[in-house]
Formats: C-alpha cells, structure tokens, sequence
C-alpha cells in the first residue's frame, strides 16, 4: 500500500510539473479567470477551425511546404484569433505551434522561431511537423545552423514511400541554407533607401515598375482609397489597385495616384510589366480565367481600358503571372503555368510577326533559364541584353530569389543570383532596374517603414571599394539612408550602354504639341528596329536605344518634313540621357531640314550605304508631294582649304540629286548646291571656347552636314 502511495504521489508530482509548463485551455486551469478564459478559449477554438480546415484540403501527393502555400489565405486569417489567445494562456504548445505556423504565412516570419521554439521546448512532440516549421523559420533569419539541425531532425521523421516529396523538399531547403551562408558571406555593395511618404503609406505597396528614365513608377497597393472602397473577404485588406506617380522637375517624387476606373477594377489588379517608355503596361487580373495579363495603351495622356493579350499568350485555363517586352517591342516575354512547360511556371517568349500583325506561337525558354520549380517576376533591361527574373530554382537561398541573364550571340546564359542582400532568405520577386543600370526598385518589409511593406530604391555601389561608414557597419543596407552615410571619393559603376532619347515634338512655329511617328532604323543594315509614337496631347516621347548600332531616327507627322538625327553609341559608352524637343517644319516655301543620316565615303563624295534609308525617306516625301521642289545643299567644315571645302561640297550634293534622280525622281525638280565653310552652324570662335577634344569635334561634325531646302511647291 505504501509503495503504491509513492507511485500515486510521484505521478501527481509529474502531472502538476507537466501542467505548469505546458497549460491547455482547459477551464480547472483558469477558475479564477472565467470570463477571461471563456473569450479566450472561442478566440482558441476559431483559430483550431481555420486548421481543421486545412487539414482537410490536405493534398497527400504534393509536399508539406507546397500544402502549406495553398492555404495561406486561411493560416493568415487565423492569426487573429490565435494572437488574442496566447495572449491570455501563453504557455499551451499547440497555440504556440500553431501561431508561430501561422506567422510563417504572414510578413510577420521574424516572430514566428520564438513560439515554435517555445512549442517544441514545452512539448517536443506538439507536432510531427514541428523541426520542418522550426528549420524553415530560423532559415528565414539566415540563422543558417540552427536551421539545417532543424531540417536534418525533420528529415530524420521521413521513413516510409510517401515521404519521398517530403524529402526532396527538405533536400532542396538544405541546398538553400548553404547558398544562403556563401551568399552572406560576400554581400554586394548596396545603399537602400525607402522612397518616401508620397509613395509609401500605412497600406502595403508593392511589385513596383518603372520606366527606363526613372520618371515614372507604377505599383500595387491595398489602401482605403482603392477603386470602390472595396475589402476582401478572406484576409480582411482593402482590395489590390494600380497605383502611379511621377517625379517633378527637382527630381522628387510627386503624391502617387489611383489609375483609376480604366484600368482598376473593384477585385484584385496588379502591374504585371511595363514597357521602357511606358506606353505599354501589362495588367494582371488574377480574377479572370485562371488569371490573365492584359494590355494597356499610354494615349492622350493616359492609360486605356486593358485589352487581353492573345489566347496562345494568356490562356483561358492557364497562368499567366508577369510580362515584359523588349525595348524594340518584338519579343514578348511571360510566366506562364501551361502544360508541358519543365516545371511549375516557366518563361516563355513570343516574336511579333510584321507581316501578319500579331504574335507568333510561344517557346519555352528552356532548361537554362527554367527549373522544374516556379520562375516569374520578369524584367528586361532596355540594353536588348539583360534579363532579371526571380526563381524558386536555380541558386536560391530561400523561396523565391532574383536571378539575371545575359544574351550572347542570341543565346541566354546560364542565371547568376544577383546577391545578398538584394535577396534575401525570404521570396524576392519583385526587381526592375534603372536604364542606367545604376539603381533598382524592388519591395522590403522593413521594421523602420511606413507599412507593412514599402518601395525601396537600391543603389549598386560598385566592387571592392569600401565607404566610411558614420556608424556600424549596419548602416550599409539596412535602414539608414543615403545622406547619413559619408562615402570615400564617388565609386565607379559599370553602367549599361544605353541612350535615353526624351523631349516633346512641336510645331516649330506655335510650339503647340504634336503627336508623331518615330522610326529607330539600323543604318549600317537598312533596317527599321521599331517605331514609337509621340503623345497626341502632351507631345513627349521617350526611346530607349542599345550602343553598338549607328541609329538613324526620323520624326514624321502629316503635313510636316520629317526630321532626322544620328547617334552612334560605341558598346563601351556607358549611359547617357538627353533631352531634346524637336521642332517639326510645316511643308512651306523656304523650309529646309538637316539629312543628319546622309554619309559620304571619307574626304570623299561617295555616298555610303548607310544613307540609304534616309534618301529613301526624301524620296517618299518628294512622291508625295509630286509638285515639291527643292535644292540639295551640302555644307563642309572649317578644316581644309576654302577652295577644296567649296568643291567637295558641290560634289556631295550633286551626288544627292544623281542618286534621287536615278530612283526616277525629274531632274526638273531638283537643285543642288555647294556652300563649302561658309554657312557654318557653330563658328570658329565658339569651337576655340570648347574645353575638350570632344565637344570641338561634335561642333565640326554639326556643320558637315547635307540639307534641303523647298523652292517652291
């Protein structure tokens, strides 16, 4: 009898230890707290519901972490309930497990090790589940130790056939803790500096968009002034909308602004890419089909109503998730789920058909570029060459990381992590770049922010050269900005070869705005790349254009000359902007217009090939107004003698009109004339002033030039 008394008296003595450590909602716990416990205890039994259900849809077939994606919507509702819970009884395992799960769906993750790692201390056996949880949410700390002793133990649980998808998971996890720890330990050079409170508020604002100049971005966000005021039922936020905003003339961003009723909706909306000048934005309706992108046009000022892309490109019963296309507007790129692609969302691309007007039957990108995971989120550089994309493949560090490729000899190359802490251990989709390539826009939840999450700015610093931090080393990244920080002398950034061409086209005399066509010609191939238009109301324009091509580029618009301007970037030109408002001639007696892409063969009057699509361009004009008129002038520099410039000028505009006269154009109409030095644009004594080589030899080349004037008509 006594030795049954001990037994009894240390099985209470376990029982009341066990109790104080791991306390469930149970009512003889809390007698003196009824009313409390009560509430409390609902709060507990709404959230368990929210989990009961989800162990319902529980997909046998498919991973823990893939189940656990499908149902975020409902672990987030429960956060709540469970939050109101815990904090009446915070010792009870399964609350704690539970909620820490649930944080693990949230932008709350950072919360979530300290509960599992309470759970598991409290109850190791809280959940067969508990190190996968436990593993993933130090991962997302880069507390990179501690998360692989947790997935090895997880892994450790896995014995049986159906395991198998559990264990290539885990696996995969793995595999990203030791990307995460190289990639940590050699961290690129970045400033990030949040965009401000007339970009940002309280709401969410995120996937942001930008145009190549920087003057323009366009985002989502989930605030009270969404389209209709709307709340989603199943998290309790506003409704997605497309926001927009623009920078001033002293380069601040100005208060961003609903797009409105043209392009949002009272569901979900969202940007999904934009082209360089901003006069294409695609729209994802997550809402429609399986979710569609579709098409918006910039026109008089403003964005039109979407127009979905073609069925081969957004499919009735597929997923199409982000678009982007090419600074020529001939390649179309987007994420897609459709069948028989090489895993969960690969990228694909499509070629505009000049012939037939439309666009031409998708292909898959291939194993270099896609995984057999998920890749989206993509972004091409205006450079023709690079690509930005985020993958849950590859060498991620953790869910979803950015990845860039380069086009060589037409071909991708193989994907290269842009780095920590770009990315992060947590899913990075969001990234565009600058046309400069010098900064990039992406989204971050930051503790320091105006929101859940905010628009960043980042700026690449460049290798190897370190900045004189004012304070610990935590101001590199992280949430101090640019302007606390003292840098040593500028850093050198290799930046893209790219031109930004912008202004506004104008009628010359009444500077009223015009819109226009724009070509972009190859003038070595005698190739039209593309064309853009100019806005009928405003008049701006914007083209991007890639070094290593001789451009030729024409402005046209009805009843006006056309005109013209060269550029030729070299490859190794870097980045440059410029700005320039052209003003268009009326087709009057005594106008006359600069042939910027007609070339003569060195000291020569030979015309050279690549003049050929400008003579091309006169001799449309001259068919089309059959009783035009006009005298071909050629102009020399100041270099030379008077008497040789005089000549050799003559010669090159005889050249003009024998050419324009062989393409069946009567002589009868043609005039040529050699001015040689002596109408020069910019004068000997300006050139004298100039400081370097350059500037002097752009001034010489603006008075080597061939004109045309009207005569009569």
């Amino acid at each position: 009898m006594k030795h049954i008394i001990i037994l009894l008296s240390a099985f209470l003595f376990n029982l009341s230890s066990f109790s104080q450590t791991d306390v469930p909602f149970d009512k003889d716990y809390f007698k003196d707290r009824k009313d409390e416990f009560k509430a409390a205890r609902k709060d507990f039994d709404e959230g368990m519901k929210f989990m009961g259900a989800i162990e319902k849809m529980t997909d046998p077939s498919v991973s823990l972490l893939k189940n656990f994606k499908n149902n975020i919507a409902m672990y987030r509702n429960a956060i709540p309930f469970f939050e109101r819970a815990v904090a009446f009884n915070p010792n009870y395992s399964v609350l704690n497990y539970n909620l820490g799960k649930c944080y693990m769906a949230s932008n709350q993750k950072f919360k979530a090790a300290d509960l599992l790692e309470k759970a598991y201390k409290i109850n190791p056996t809280v959940s067969k589940d508990i190190h996968f949880f436990l593993g993933w949410a130090y991962h997302v700390k880069n507390n990179w130790e501690k998360a692989k002793y947790h997935y090895e133990q997880y892994k450790k649980t896995l014995t049986t056939t159906a395991d198998a998808i559990n264990v290539d998971m885990v696996n995969k996890k793995l595999f990203e803790c030791t990307n995460g720890e190289k990639l940590e330990k050699n961290p690129i050079r970045v400033w990030v500096d949040n965009l401000g409170s007339n970009i940002n508020t309280e709401f969410p604002e995120y996937s942001p968009l930008i145009t190549a100049d920087e003057s323009t971005i366009i985002f989502t966000a989930r605030r009270s002034d969404t389209y209709k005021g709307g709340v989603d039922p199943n998290d309790g936020q506003y409704y997605e909308d497309i926001y927009i905003a623009r920078k001033n003339d002293k380069g601040k961003w100005e208060k961003a602004q609903n797009l409105g009723s043209e392009i949002n909706t009272d569901n979900h909306d969202a940007p999904a890419g934009l082209s360089p000048d901003g006069k294409l934005l695609f729209v994802f309706y997550g809402w429609k089909g399986a979710g569609d992108i579709y098409v918006s046009k910039f026109e008089n000022n403003k964005y039109s109503k979407p127009e979905k892309l073609p069925n081969d490109i957004s499919g009735k019963d597929t997923y199409e998730s982000s678009a982007a296309i090419s600074f020529d507007g001939k390649e179309l790129y987007f994420a897609s789920n459709r069948p028989g692609g090489l895993g969960e969302e690969d990228i694909y691309v499509s070629k505009w058909d000049e012939k037939k007007k439309n666009w031409g039957m998708p292909v898959n990108l291939g194993p270099t570029i896609n995984t057999k995971y998920r890749e989206t989120g993509i972004f091409l550089h205006p450079d023709g060459e690079t690509m930005y994309f985020a993958s849950e493949g590859h060498e991620s560090m953790g869910g979803f990381d950015i990845f860039m490729s380069k086009r060589v000899n037409g071909v991708w190359t193989k994907p290269v992590n842009v780095g920590y802490p770009v990315n992060s251990s947590d899913d990075d989709v969001f990234f565009v770049t600058s046309g400069s390539g010098r900064y990039a826009y992406y989204t971050s939840f930051r503790e320091d922010g105006f929101g859940e999450k905010d628009l960043y700015r980042i700026t690449f610093l460049g290798p190897e050269k370190q900045p004189l931090l004012s304070g610990e080393d935590n101001l590199l990244v992280n949430a101090k900005p640019v302007k606390e920080v003292k840098l040593e002398p500028k850093v050198e950034v290799t930046t893209a070869s790219l031109i930004i061409l912008k202004g506004t086209i104008r009628d010359e005399q009444t500077k009223i705005p015009l819109g226009s066509s724009i070509e972009l010609v190859d003038n070595e191939k005698n190739e039209l790349i593309t064309s853009f238009t100019s806005d009928a109301t405003t008049g701006k324009y914007m083209i991007t254009i890639p070094g290593g091509i001789n451009y030729g580029i024409a402005v046209k618009a009805d009843g006006y000359l056309f005109h013209s301007e060269n550029i030729f970037i070299p490859k190794s030109s870097g980045y440059r902007e410029y700005q320039k408002d052209i003003d268009l001639k009326k087709i009057e007696v005594g106008k006359a217009i600069v042939l910027r892409n007609i070339f003569y063969d060195f000291d020569k009057a030979t015309l050279r090939s690549e003049s050929t699509a400008e003579l091309e361009r006169l001799i449309k004009l001259m068919n089309e107004n059959p009783t035009l008129k006009i005298e071909i002038s050629s102009h020399t520099d100041s270099r030379g003698s008077d008497t040789y410039n005089q000549k050799l000028s003559e010669e090159r505009a005889k050249s003009v009109v024998d050419y324009l006269i062989s393409k069946g154009i009567s002589s009868s109409r043609l005039v040529y004339k050699g001015y040689g030095e002596t109408q020069l644009l910019v004068s000997d004594e300006e050139i004298a002033k100039m400081k370097t080589n350059t500037e002097r030899e752009e001034a010489h080349q603006m008075n080597r030039r061939t004109e045309f004037k009207i005569l009569s008509k």
